[in-house]
């Protein structure tokens, strides 16, 4: 898959299988990870599901699964499940996404939308009375009828924009047309002249000229999403992703030997997949969070950028 990746020697005697369930948006970097790691650890067995991240969440703390893919932090709830059953984890950031806000090509009212104008679009008092472009901004008078398209309500990508946007996790207008497939959203907005929808920044690259990405202003004036404004912290819906790992789990060796290998290769494989490696330093610093064992999360409730959180400047 790609001529980046390190530690590919034959580990003799490695055998045993890996679990990993979660969060679709993690899931294509879980499974080139997976792919690659298999060529030259043939005995064990990866297997990666795509359940959604509160779904993942959910398999984790019952103990079904190793490790859990996430496009968010672990939740309050969650934790307090894990902690239920006895279940501790490491929590490791892996790469940057981002959510893009898109709409069909044919939309020529607008190129840059702020956070307040999407909080008016979807929002739960916008449900049954903000239907019209005009009613969010009246220069958009062009656009006629709005029609709007997201992820489910289980999926990771939901909670972080409705938390980042409306201000709280899952608080959304539901007269929306959601799907955990991404590809359905963009056929939906494709062939829309009127919609406008959301999906991670990589999904947005895959399908140039099916829809178009508008530039967000989250206080600071209009960014595009590209790679670069996210890797600077420029671009206002940027986040981690998450793998969270069970404890008890990483002391299997077979377990211990992937997520070795995930973490030294995380940054050319998220790369061929489509989102965005850390700086390296960010990856020094969460290796050492990995090989010290260290239990819970640094990231959940916490506000500021990922080197901010990871104390690297």
């Amino acid at each position: 898959m790609t001529s980046g990746c390190t530690g590919g020697e034959n580990v003799l005697g490695l055998g045993g299988s890996v679990t990993i369930d979660g969060s679709s948006t993690v899931f294509p970097v879980s499974e080139a990870v997976a792919e690659e790691f298999v060529r030259s650890n043939s005995k064990v067995r990866v297997t990666v599901g795509l359940s959604g991240t509160g779904g993942g969440f959910s398999k984790f703390c019952s103990g079904e699964i190793d490790i859990s893919d996430a496009s968010r932090p672990i939740s309050a709830s969650e934790m307090e499940a894990c902690a239920a059953r006895g279940i501790s984890f490491i929590e490791l950031p892996v790469a940057y996404d981002a959510l893009s806000i898109v709409v069909n090509p044919k939309n020529d009212w607008v190129t840059c939308i702020t956070i307040e104008e999407l909080k008016k679009m979807w929002e739960p008092a916008a449900q049954g009375n903000v239907r019209s472009w005009a009613q969010v901004n009246p220069a958009w008078s062009a656009g006629g009828n709005l029609k709007l398209y997201g992820p489910g309500t289980d999926s990771g990508t939901f909670d972080y924009f409705t938390e980042r946007v409306n201000g709280k996790t899952k608080d959304s207008r539901a007269d929306y047309t959601p799907s955990e497939d991404d590809n359905v959203l963009v056929q939906g907005v494709a062939g829309d002249k009127g919609a406008l929808g959301y999906f991670g920044l990589a999904f947005l690259q895959q399908n140039e000229g099916r829809v178009k990405g508008l530039e967000v202003d989250g206080g600071k004036g209009c960014i595009k999403p590209a790679p670069a404004n996210v890797e600077t912290g420029t671009y206002p819906l940027s986040r981690p992703l998450f793998i969270y790992v069970r404890k008890d789990a990483a002391e299997r060796p077979e377990v211990r030997a992937f997520v070795d290998f995930y973490l030294e290769n995380a940054a050319f494989l998220a790369a061929d997949v489509g989102y965005i490696r850390f700086p390296e330093p960010f990856y020094a610093k969460i290796k050492a969070h990995w090989e010290a064992g260290t239990t819970g999360t640094i990231f959940a409730g916490k506000s500021g950028t990922v080197g901010e959180i990871l104390g690297v400047n």
